[in-house]
Order: C-alpha cells, then structure tokens, then sequence
C-alpha cells in the first residue's frame, strides 16, 4: 500500500503526443483534427506537465487539417503556458512539417527527412480508358466551373489555371506559417518554398530545424534526469490492433504507403 505523503514535489512531467501517418478527413488511423482534439486537450491539461513533446512521422496531407491541429496546438501551449518541442523520426514533410512548427523547437535525427514546403495535386486522366471500353459520359451541371478537372473529360486549361491560383492561395499561407514560426532562424536571402527536402544537418541550416536531438535526452537536458513521460495518441479499433483491416481501411492503408514512399521510405 502505497501512503500519499503531500508537499513532495513530483519530477518534472512531459506529455508526449505521437503524430504518425498521413494527415486526412475522417479516415481511421489518419491524422485529424476531430480524431486528434480529445488527445491534444488531455496532454496539456491531465497532470500539469511541464513540457509537451510531438513525435511527428508525417508525409503530409491535408492542409486544413495541418492547419487545424497545429492551431490547437499553439492555442493551449499559449493558454496553459507549456512549452512544445517537435521530434521528427523518418520524416516531416509538406504537411507533417506545418505540423511541427507548432513547437517552439524542432530536433530531427541525422537522417530525417524535412521541409517539403510546396503543394502538390494528382490524379488520373482516364478519357482514352472510357473511349476503348465504350463508356459514354454523361454530366449535367448548374455552373459552367462545376464539372472542374473532372478526370473522365479531357484537361481543359481554364480548369488547370484556377487550379493553379487555389494552389499558390495555399502555398501562401503555408509560406506564412513557417515564416512566422521561424522567425528570425530562416536565412535570409533563401528560397526555402520550392517544395525541396533536407535531411537532418543540412535542415538545421536552412533554420527547419533547431539540431539533432532525440526525445528522451533532450528532455532529460532540458529538465532533468528524473523526468517523467506520458504518452498520448489515438484509440485503435479493435480489428485494427490485431493488424485487420477491411474495405476502406485497407485502400487507406495502401494511400498512405504511397505518401510515405515519395519520399523513398
């Protein structure tokens, strides 16, 4: 039986957040804001801890979604004054990246992958594949922009420009977040928005990143030997824990090993 003794300090508490995977709508198993809110409240405010660690392993993926989680975050590291350190295992990129400028400091392995700072669209053209098989398309819209870059029709290039301006509106605010967040670490004079990616050393010289660090020294060095973690991260279905999954799980499993495989992992 143990005795509560009170007045005796307990040792530092870090609460450690694990952001891993692609970063999507509604999908189980992806990164989310409506899947990730109720984790993110409870590591900052379950125990009183004295630091919160992100564990990013991240391709990216939505950028609303970054934005919203990355906004929660600095939202109550401001409210309940906690400070956020990142810790970039394989990769932070594009998406995975907005994620970790929501820490004051961000350390990467030597051979992690960071930055990515671009926006990207794909899909397929599939006109020649309907035509050979003789499928007729039919579509019938209010609204001549409607049917926009719909992929059984052949590219149309006022299609492709508007595209190209929801691009660069997107681009933009992701320039501003990291602008913003690295303020005064980010050479001047680089561009460091092309879309390119650095490996651990070189993305601390592009100011990406803060240095090489890994979570349990680095903590231990910020605030002591006896620190404390607590791990926080989504609820697993059931199936998904015994390594099942069905239907559209199985399709996103296959989507966010094509995301990760960009970037040769």
């Amino acid at each position: 039986m143990t005795t509560y003794i009170p007045f005796i300090k307990k040792p530092p508490l870090v609460a450690v957040i694990r952001l891993t995977g692609v970063i999507a709508t509604g999908t189980r198993g992806q990164l989310n804001d409506a899947t990730l809110a109720p984790v993110i409240e409870r590591a900052f405010r379950k125990g009183k801890p004295q630091a919160v660690a992100l564990v990013i392993n991240s391709p990216g993926g939505s950028p609303v979604q970054s934005s919203l989680i990355t906004a929660r975050i600095r939202r109550l590291a401001e409210e309940k004054g906690v400070p956020v350190y990142a810790f970039v295992e394989d990769v932070a990129a594009s998406g995975g990246y907005w994620l970790a400028t929501a820490a004051d400091e961000i350390y990467a392995d030597e051979s992690s992958i960071l930055g990515s700072i671009g926006v990207i669209s794909a899909g397929f053209g599939l006109t020649g594949l309907i035509e050979k098989i003789g499928v007729e398309r039919r579509v019938y819209t209010a609204g001549k922009s409607k049917s926009m870059l719909d992929p059984f029709q052949p590219e149309k290039p006022a299609d492709l420009k508007r595209l190209k301006v929801l691009q660069e509106d997107i681009h933009d605010a992701f320039k501003r977040q990291v602008t913003t967040r690295r303020n005064g670490k980010l050479p001047e004079g680089e561009d460091l928005f092309t879309g390119d990616v650095w490996l651990g050393h070189a993305a601390i010289e592009k100011g990406l990143a803060d240095g090489i660090g890994h979570i349990v020294p680095t903590m231990k060095k910020v605030l002591g030997e006896k620190v404390r973690f607590r791990v926080y991260g989504p609820r697993r279905a059931m199936l998904s824990r015994f390594g099942l999954r069905l239907g559209a799980d199985a399709m996103s499993a296959l989507e966010e090993r094509a995301e990760f495989a960009r970037f040769g992992l």
